[in-house]
């Protein structure tokens, strides 16, 4: 499916990737109504199509699979946090994701347990990026760490911008994580 679809006239084209469950609701429902009140689109993408759970009872329908991901069709892709990250993390279709909007000179963000995606898809080396701290069972050690493993420079902050990307450390910086996105859409 095209994107044309879903986002009609909006202003940029904004992708966010979700879990199909567990996601965070804050750091998609703030976020999302604050891209969507500034005119933007936004296209819900997560393993599967249809109805995915968020993990304090929020829902969202994901229209595309991240196998039905163009990455040249969005402005930015936006990866959403919260328990259900390494549903997500262990795709190798959203790790490809994260590289080509790098590549491709997108605006990259992600929040809370979600910024680990993006060491793990190497698009943090040598950036300066923010997580959620605390244990990350897949690597053995706290995810500030992680970050630091795939070569990131771990700043203990709400909301870190590096260039084109974007990471904050949770549902209480959803609204600043949002804002710094928007002033990089222009």
């Amino acid at each position: 499916m095209r994107y044309s679809t879903f986002c009609g006239d909006a202003m940029a084209r904004i992708l966010m990737i979700v879990a199909p469950e567990r996601y965070r609701d804050e750091e998609l429902e703030i976020p999302k109504s604050h891209f969507e009140n500034a005119g933007h689109g936004v296209v819900v993408a997560s393993t599967k199509k249809g109805t995915c759970h968020g993990a304090t009872g929020g829902s969202v329908e994901a229209v595309l699979t991240l196998g039905e991901v163009n990455v040249g069709d969005y402005d930015a892709v936006i990866f959403v946090g919260g328990p259900g990250t390494p549903m997500i993390r262990k795709e190798a279709k959203a790790l490809e994701i994260a590289k080509s909007a790098a590549a491709k000179g997108k605006i990259l963000g992600a929040i809370c347990w979600a910024c680990t995606t993006l060491a793990k898809a190497g698009v943090l080396e040598g950036k300066k990026a923010t997580v959620w701290v605390g244990d990350d069972a897949e690597f053995g050690m706290s995810t500030d760490k992680v970050l630091e493993k795939f070569g990131a420079a771990f700043e203990k902050k709400g909301v870190v911008a590096d260039g084109k990307l974007v990471t904050a450390d949770g549902p209480k910086h959803a609204r600043e994580f949002a804002e710094a996105i928007t002033e990089l859409l222009g």
